[in-house]
């Protein structure tokens, strides 16, 4: 059965989920990000709040302001307005140092992808790096532009106790974790970019739409930065 897109799915009796796509690519995410900002730029009437995601907006609302109709009616206008181009967002420079004891799958990434781990870690920097959503756990932005040869499946079974830091790949997506937590996903590294942060006003680095940029610290620098609590 084929899909038509731009789809409307109530969620509850406050919220809308305008789903635009399936599949994860720099175009459609580029349209998620486009409706985004237009909504943000003339806000139908009740709009609390927009979370943009890889292929949809959640786009919650007042009830007792409007409902799921109204603002289906609304959203649906944007799409006849002329919307100006998504922006490109800001680039954030992303510390990872590659030490042996900080990257516990980076050997296993080089053996299945038949890739040096100098090599590896060469793709992995020359990725761009776009934030397509947070999820899961706060702080937890999901990045895509994984370079196809390190796009490898997750593994069959969850490690836990993972520290707050460790990069991680995953099929086309790389993340940074903000917080201890299990994963089945590879771990290449370690950073000191503080992505989760105290200020009540921003508490996240990144902005979804925003870019990343890896850049590779030594050892030493690392120590030095994670006792700094910076990046």
């Amino acid at each position: 059965m084929t899909s038509i897109f731009p789809s409307f799915t109530a969620v509850a009796d406050h919220a809308l989920l305008v789903q635009l796509g399936d599949d994860i690519s720099e175009e459609l995410s580029a349209r998620v990000l486009q409706l985004d900002q237009a909504i943000a730029a003339a806000p139908p009437s009740g709009l609390r709040e927009t979370i943009p995601a890889f292929v949809n907006v959640l786009v919650e609302f007042d009830p007792l302001v409007t409902d799921h109709i109204e603002m289906e009616t609304a959203l649906r206008a944007l799409f006849d307005a002329d919307a100006a181009p998504a922006s490109e967002g800001v680039v954030h420079d992303v510390t990872v140092c590659y030490d042996t004891d900080l990257s516990p799958d980076l050997d296993a990434v080089a053996q299945a992808t038949g890739m040096s781990t100098d090599a590896v870690i060469a793709m992995h920097l020359a990725g761009e790096y776009r934030v397509g959503m947070y999820g899961f756990a706060p702080g937890y932005a999901y990045l895509s532009g994984v370079p196809k040869p390190l796009q490898l499946p997750r593994k069959s079974t969850a490690i836990r106790d993972i520290p707050a830091g460790s990069v991680l790949i995953a099929g086309p997506q790389c993340l940074v974790t903000t917080l201890k937590m299990p994963t089945g996903w590879s771990i290449i590294g370690r950073s000191t970019t503080q992505i989760l942060r105290e200020a009540s006003d921003r508490p996240f680095l990144f902005d979804v739409g925003d870019r990343v940029q890896f850049r590779r610290i030594d050892r030493a620098t690392f120590e030095s930065l994670s006792s700094r609590g910076a990046s």
